[in-house]
């Protein structure tokens, strides 16, 4: 994650509060920290944060209930719940109320940090592209459209399926399986079909196709201008 990648820690220990914030800033991202809820509840008035990390057990508001007044704000920042170990009914409702995530204490400082980017990871996944460019062919995914210099090019409705699924995450490898699951195919031959199909409508060269690229022993994936 880059370094504009902004936490906030809540955490009554001072000592705690500390190490995580030197740890985390040493993986590259900006932490704030608060000793309590009140504290963290002014922060959320000011800044917006990319993950929280709050401790359950603090004294006077605890971590669930500072998690279900975001949830109830309509505040959907991601939140990883630090319990005390055994304490299975915290970890249960602070799940039930919406944290991403949990860590007994004591912890391994490395063990949060991975924990933290997988969570990050999860929510930061990027929409997928508006329009595809290929070879003077635009293709636009929520309009079910292929464009060209004359005008558009008839996609049958296989053909937009397949076609949108793989622009989802243009130069990422698709399963055939995972392709024919999500189409109306229903099979790995079809998808192989449809796909010598599509390259007819989109490749300069068909048979030495650039944009929908076949993986070996995996699938396909599209590749853009």
């Amino acid at each position: 994650m880059s370094a504009e990648t902004h936490l906030l820690v809540v955490d009554d220990d001072d000592r705690i509060r500390d190490l995580l914030k030197q740890y985390l800033s040493r993986h590259g991202h900006s932490v704030t920290t608060a000793a309590d809820a009140a504290a963290a509840r002014k922060l959320f008035q000011t800044f917006s944060f990319d993950l929280a990390i709050f401790d359950i057990m603090m004294p006077g508001e605890d971590g669930l209930s500072l998690l279900k007044a975001l949830r109830d704000e309509g505040n959907e920042t991601p939140v990883l719940l630090l319990t005390a170990r055994g304490q299975a009914s915290d970890r249960i409702e602070g799940l039930r109320l919406g944290a991403d995530d949990y860590l007994p204490k004591p912890f391994e400082p490395e063990e949060l940090a991975l924990r933290t980017s997988a969570i990050l990871k999860r929510s930061h996944v990027p929409p997928p592209p508006t329009e595809i460019e290929m070879s003077g062919l635009v293709f636009e995914p929520a309009k079910g459209l292929l464009t060209g210099p004359g005008g558009n090019i008839r996609l049958t409705d296989s053909e937009h399926q397949l076609l949108a699924i793989l622009a989802k995450n243009p130069g990422e490898p698709v399963s055939r399986e995972a392709l024919a699951a999500e189409t109306s195919n229903g099979t790995e031959r079809s998808i192989d079909v449809q796909v010598t199909r599509l390259r007819k409508k989109i490749e300069p060269d068909p048979r030495n196709p650039i944009h929908i690229q076949t993986v070996r022993g995996i699938g396909y994936r599209l590749m853009p201008d």
